[in-house]
Order: structure tokens, then C-alpha cells, then sequence
């Protein structure tokens, strides 16, 4: 198994030590890293966005941040956090036809169920 450097610090070993690990699966998901350009788009929005913002889940929470995330095109993506506003805005939820499927984050199956990552 690979550990990276900042956990075998943290463990005490090196390089060619043993060591014991016990896993645990997490029960609920994690909070997302949001991206700065969502984040500040979040902080400037309505009350009634940040408070939805807050309201829904965790998991709810990562799709809205996987569909920014899902481009490279500079203009597409400014357009997602734009277009992530106004959703808001309108009362949704969940980012609507975004393919969880096609989704690269190395933390999520293609199932869109939370795995651990490597």
C-alpha cells in the first residue's frame, strides 16, 4: 500500500517499515473542497442561496462542485458557477442532468457512491 509522505510523518515510519492500519468507511460524506470561483459566488449571492447552500446535504453539496469542476474550458466553467447561482436562485437543489457516471473526481465511484481514495 502506498502512504504518502505526510502520513508515513505523522504514523513515525519510513520507507520499508511495517505497519498496522485499521479502515473504517465513513458513515457520512465528507464536506467538498469548493473551488474559490464557487465559493465566492456562494459568498455574494442572496441569503435565501446561502442558505440553501447550507441546507442541503454533503452529497448534494458535491455535485454541484463535481459539475463546475467537470470542464476544463475556462468560459464553460465560469458559466457553471453562474448558471449554479441562478439554479440556487430558482429553489434547486442538485445540479439537473449532470452525468455522475462520467464523473472524474478520484474520490467517487461511477456509481457516484463515496470511495476512499488510494
Amino acid at each position: 500500500m502506498k502512504v504518502d509522505d505526510k502520513l508515513q510523518r505523522t504514523a513515525g515510519i519510513s520507507t520499508g517499515d511495517t505497519a498496522t492500519l485499521e479502515i473504517e468507511s465513513l458513515k457520512d460524506w465528507p464536506e467538498p473542497y469548493v473551488p474559490d470561483d464557487l465559493e465566492k459566488a456562494l459568498a455574494a449571492a442572496p441569503l435565501k442561496i446561502q442558505n440553501l447552500w447550507k441546507g442541503i446535504t454533503p452529497m448534494a453539496r458535491w455535485e454541484w462542485v463535481r459539475w463546475v469542476n467537470a470542464t476544463q474550458n475556462v468560459d464553460t466553467r465560469r458559466r457553471r458557477v453562474e448558471v449554479s447561482i441562478s439554479k440556487m436562485q430558482s429553489g434547486k437543489r442538485r445540479p439537473c442532468c449532470f452525468n455522475l457516471a462520467a464523473c472524474t473526481d478520484p474520490n467517487l465511484s461511477r456509481s457516484g457512491k463515496l470511495v476512499e481514495p488510494a
